[in-house]
């Protein structure tokens, strides 16, 4: 149980909001491991309340002051659930001064999440006696309204345990931290925008390596692949524009209380132009300071490791 703040004396003015978070989604995209990781980061966590519980449960005093923090994890199956008192209850507690309210909505693509109950031998619990990827639809549309209204949505698909925790910890860490986290991220077009990105930038404009048969087994870490792209005449002057404008952003970010910033480099096939770009970006950021996450979503199993 995270410790919990002391009653607040009225000298020292008015108290701090009480940082909520709704953590909600389809099942199998990893609800529940969020909510024991939030549970680490100090979050008192609660699986599956009623939503007529929650405003009861955020106003309880037990004589020991409130917590810090509270994380509160819904979803289809919980009682009086439904997106008219989903809604409902979001107004109510963002209408609330002393609350900070934020909701996330973790998501998967359908392979995935057909692939992990069969893995794990579950039962969806939409499915009945239909196919797994029918009960997935189904309640995909059952709570498509509560996705667009998250403030966060996160795609699993791709992301290991430790890619998740690193992007929850980044976007709901409890202390102050001196700097904003910046993940740097690559992908491919091909599949799709990473939901989470606050900026993406396309440089399917450059070179292509894939065309020139030594480079395309290559990746964007190996140096030739740096090299060809590197030659391009467009690429000097964008990546110059590219620093200077994050440099000028990530001020503005950082005084309206962003912690996280998710900058994603997308070319087609995620493997290429998108990686070196984001090594590049990644490497100057870090040089003048700043604390970096580097991924590259769509960079094929083994071909992580840098070659000269």
């Amino acid at each position: 149980m995270p410790p919990r703040s002391a009653p607040p004396d009225p000298a020292d003015g008015p108290p701090a909001r009480l940082r909520v978070l709704l953590v909600t989604g389809l099942s199998g995209a990893g609800r529940t491991t969020a909510l024991k990781m939030l549970e680490d980061l100090g979050y008192e966590a609660v699986d599956n309340l009623p939503l007529s519980l929650i405003g009861p449960l955020l106003d309880a005093d037990d004589g020991k002051g409130r917590a810090a923090a509270v994380a509160v994890s819904v979803d289809f199956r919980t009682r009086d659930f439904g997106a008219d008192s989903f809604f409902s209850q979001v107004d109510a507690l963002s209408a609330r001064d002393d609350i900070d309210l934020r909701v996330v909505f973790l998501d998967s693509d359908e392979d995935v999440l057909s692939r992990r109950f069969t893995e794990t031998r579950r039962r969806h619990p939409l499915a009945d006696d239909r196919p797994v990827l029918d009960g997935i639809r189904r309640e995909r549309a059952l709570m498509a309204p509560v996705a667009d209204r998250a403030d966060l949505v996160i795609d699993t698909s791709t992301l290991s345990p430790v890619e998740l925790r690193h992007l929850l910890t980044g976007h709901f860490r409890l202390e102050q931290a001196g700097t904003m986290t910046i993940s740097v991220q690559s992908f491919s077009f091909r599949r799709g925008l990473p939901r989470e990105a606050d900026l993406v930038f396309d440089v399917r404009f450059l070179g292509n390596p894939h065309y020139v048969y030594d480079l395309r087994p290559l990746t964007g870490r190996d140096a030739g692949v740096g090299d060809y792209i590197a030659k391009d005449v467009a690429f000097a002057p964008f990546m110059q524009r590219l620093i200077d404008m994050l440099t000028s952003l990530l001020p503005h970010y950082q005084r309206e209380g962003k912690s996280y910033l998710t900058v994603g480099i997308g070319c087609t096939g995620g493997r290429h132009r998108s990686v070196y770009v984001a090594e590049l970006l990644a490497e100057r950021l870090r040089a003048a300071g700043r604390e970096i996450v580097l991924r590259h979503r769509d960079l094929p199993p083994g071909k992580n490791e840098k070659t000269t």
